[in-house]
């Protein structure tokens, strides 16, 4: 039984207690916030304590995992903290908003980050990780759309400290396309600003990255999308094609003098959409752990994101493709 301690008592800590709950190899020990009672509360409905202390869960006996779930500015500092007090720790994305930073903290923990998993949930989506071990089938992958478009926009407040929409919102679509096809070549974007978020931030974007295999991958981005959580994925190649749609709440469609074949709308939430992924995500750092093996995805799979994330970003800004090359900081050329 691997026992767990959530750092962050909010709605991914929530997630988080759900599928460890749920999990017949985990139990949860402790919850860590600031905020003492919304703590309380969330270790109340799992049989768990509570501590405003964060290092409470460092030095706590019987806690042999930690959930990173806090606001990203401190990722590093209690990724670091518990992998030093020997935990095993899965972390949510980002792992920083400074690659700087990702950086130091990848050469602070040394041989111990194959102890430690970045919550890219989406590559355990059930259809997702079906499409990418039957991306075969295709013949060798020429094209990838990945549509990712959120229901409404986040709170300004937010906003302003997410680091912007490609290292908050893309960079799950960013590290699907490395899933996908493989180390990056090349990153191009383009920002579209309507009202719904302040600037400097964007509300949308296109971006389109060439993969060193040749294959391009075009991501679809809005911060805004009245019909619900729109969330689709193609794989194309000589052999055909594997097409993800949308998750709605039932499968039922009316035919009608009016319409027909209408559905229910999508899904409108990632806590809706993704709820199997972040079961199964839990699954796999459990079963890791437990078998001494490492689990994916790795810090370094967090780095390699976050640096297309800060790609798309100066692309968008400048309106130059950037280079990338894995000995080399990035590069940019004019289009």
């Amino acid at each position: 039984m691997l026992r767990f301690a959530l750092i962050g008592a909010g709605r991914i800590g929530a997630v988080h207690g759900a599928s460890i709950a749920a999990h017949p190899g985990a139990s949860l020990a402790l919850v860590a916030d600031p905020d003492l009672e919304a703590a309380g509360r969330l270790a109340s409905r799992f049989g768990a304590h509570a501590t405003a202390d964060v290092t409470d869960v460092y030095t706590a006996g019987d806690v042999d995992a930690v959930i990173v779930g806090s606001p990203t500015p401190l990722h590093v500092e209690h990724l670091t903290a518990a992998v030093a007090a020997g935990k095993a720790v899965l972390v949510e994305k980002p792992v920083d908003l400074d690659i700087a930073r990702v950086d130091a903290c990848i050469a602070a923990v040394g041989q111990d980050a194959r102890r430690v998993m970045v919550g890219f949930n989406r590559r355990f989506d059930p259809a997702f990780a079906e499409v990418r071990a039957r991306s075969g089938e295709v013949g060798p992958v020429e094209q990838v759309t990945i549509i990712s478009r959120d229901p409404a926009p986040p709170p300004a407040q937010y906003v302003a400290s997410s680091g912007g929409l490609f290292r908050d919102m893309a960079i799950h679509d960013l590290d699907m396309a490395r899933f996908l096809v493989g180390e990056i070549a090349s990153v191009h974007a383009v920002g579209q600003r309507v009202g719904t978020v302040p600037e400097p931030d964007v509300d949308g974007a296109v971006t389109t990255l060439v993969a060193e295999s040749g294959a391009v991958v075009t991501i679809v981005n809005s911060r805004h999308c009245a019909t619900g959580y729109d969330q689709r994925l193609e794989v194309f190649g000589a052999l055909g094609s594997l097409e993800v749609g949308n998750v709605r709440a039932t499968t039922v469609r009316h035919h009608g003098a009016t319409t027909s074949a209408a559905t229910g709308p999508y899904l409108d939430f990632f806590l809706e959409r993704c709820a199997t992924a972040y079961a199964r995500e839990l699954d796999h750092f459990v079963t890791a752990i437990t078998a001494g093996e490492a689990p994916s995805p790795t810090l370094a799979d967090g780095r390699a994101a976050l640096e297309l994330a800060d790609a798309a970003t100066l692309s968008a800004a400048t309106g130059e493709t950037v280079r990338l090359r894995s000995s080399a900081p990035m590069e940019k050329e004019t289009v």
